[in-house]
């Protein structure tokens, strides 16, 4: 999924370095993150919760982050929830 962004891909990068490290504390306990930035423009993040794992890769770009998100089937009942809460959390790490 595409999280459009106005930023440019050097201030959008600089914001989610900034920021990704703190996604575990937004969490507040009901889940652990993860993130790793595999080189300048892309990140890893494994979120965990109730027994289940959802990986994403971010890709930075210059006027979106690119999100892949792994969603395991025995969660697909739940897929646009999901799909929901990553554009709404992917938004808030640029801001």
């Amino acid at each position: 999924m595409a999280i459009p962004h106005t930023l440019g891909r050097e201030e959008a990068r600089r914001r989610l370095r900034d920021k990704a490290g703190r996604a575990a504390e937004k969490a507040d306990g009901m889940a652990t993150v993860t993130t790793a930035f595999t080189d300048d423009d892309h990140m890893t993040m494994s979120v965990t919760a109730m027994g289940y794992t959802v990986d994403c890769h971010v890709e930075v770009a210059e006027s979106e982050l690119v999100v892949d998100v792994d969603i395991p089937a025995s969660l697909g009942f739940a897929k646009r929830m999901i799909e929901g809460v990553i554009r709404e959390k992917s938004g808030k790490l640029l801001t």
